[in-house]
């Protein structure tokens, strides 16, 4: 796993593929938590979803990159 201590809120996170999978809002237990802005629609919208650290292939300036490509990784979210 990648060192998470480097990611910031609002940090910009992209899939390996370089499409955008949503926004920091903070590192918690191991995890990404996206803001709810990126919660996507119907019942996923409103609340937040985590990204695994396992995920993160680095930091880069304000960016997260992750291992998997963008459709990929939405489906490997965890919903809270």
């Amino acid at each position: 796993m990648a060192d998470l201590s480097n990611i910031r809120e609002h940090m910009h996170v992209i899939g390996a593929d370089g499409v955008p999978v949503g926004t920091v809002d903070h590192v918690e237990g191991g995890r990404i938590k996206l803001t709810k802005a990126d919660s996507g629609e119907g019942r996923h919208k409103g609340h937040h979803h985590y990204i695994s650290g396992g995920l993160v292939a680095g930091v880069d300036g304000d960016t997260v990159r992750l291992s998997a490509n963008a459709d990929v990784a939405v489906t490997l979210e965890e919903e809270a």
